[in-house]
């Protein structure tokens, strides 16, 4: 699938810039199907390495759906390609965020949750770059609309993020202050945030600051999780944690060894 955005170029010329996502891989839930989660992966990653780890988790009520990010040049990289979910030129504070490219992401992981059935919640998912687009996901639900004001179409009911950041996070509450309803939205809406103390890709700061962020926009029904030692990794005690959350929060039947 393609999506494609206009923005304004040099002398005020629109220039489209086309967004080419890569493969989707599928996870069948192997019980009764009550959710569809789409995992997001890291920088540089595709939807298969995920896809084979969810594959083992004791969720079989889930069916997982794992897209592949756009081959794009990346700014990080002085233009050098690679699979991304959006452009980053530096993991600081300050640096901009790519407004295009976050809401093609958005709007591809929505397309993916929009043929699942009406009585089945849906969730995002993702680690690192793939977090920060489930975060950003998590906030266009909230607000009803993407970051450029057109309409957020999907009924979210949970958002995990690894290892990731929240893009968007110092105009987060201007945004709510303005609209009354995201703010009740916000509020019963149930958030996972896990980040590695040792973590030297992501700095564990950018997740701490990121659960700040996302409770002073209202976000009360948020757990931040983390661990001592890790890296910019997974470990088997945070997807057990993951699972178990993921259970409770999309009201699963269980669990399955």
């Amino acid at each position: 699938m393609s999506f494609t955005s206009p923005s304004v170029g040099s002398g005020g010329r629109t220039v489209r810039r086309a967004f080419e996502f890569g493969r989707t891989y599928v996870v069948r839930p192997k019980g009764k199907h009550q959710a569809t989660v789409v995992w997001l992966h890291g920088l540089g990653d595709n939807g298969s390495s995920w896809s084979q780890l969810l594959e083992t988790l004791p969720l079989p009520n889930i069916k997982w759906i794992c897209p592949t990010a756009p081959t794009q040049p990346m700014s990080v990289f002085g233009g050098f390609p690679s699979t991304a979910w959006f452009d980053v030129g530096e993991l600081s504070e300050d640096a901009p965020d790519d407004i295009e490219g976050l809401d093609a992401s958005a709007a591809h992981v929505a397309n993916l949750l929009s043929t699942e059935p009406d009585d089945i919640k849906l969730g995002v998912g993702g680690f690192s770059m793939g977090a920060a687009t489930a975060l950003y996901s998590a906030t266009c639900f909230a607000l009803k609309k993407y970051g450029n004001g057109t309409p957020y179409p999907s009924n979210l009911s949970a958002v995990v993020g690894l290892s990731g950041w929240l893009p968007c996070s110092k105009t987060l509450s201007k945004k709510f202050e303005e609209a009354s309803e995201a703010a009740r939205c916000a509020a019963s809406f149930p958030l996972l945030l896990c980040h590695g103390k040792g973590d030297d890709v992501v700095p564990y700061k950018f997740g701490e600051k990121s659960s700040q962020a996302l409770s002073a926009s209202g976000f009360q029904d948020m757990t931040f999780k983390s661990y001592k030692g890790l890296g910019h990794y997974t470990i088997p005690e945070e997807m057990d944690e993951v699972c178990v959350w993921l259970t409770s929060k999309l009201g699963l039947e269980g669990t399955s060894s």
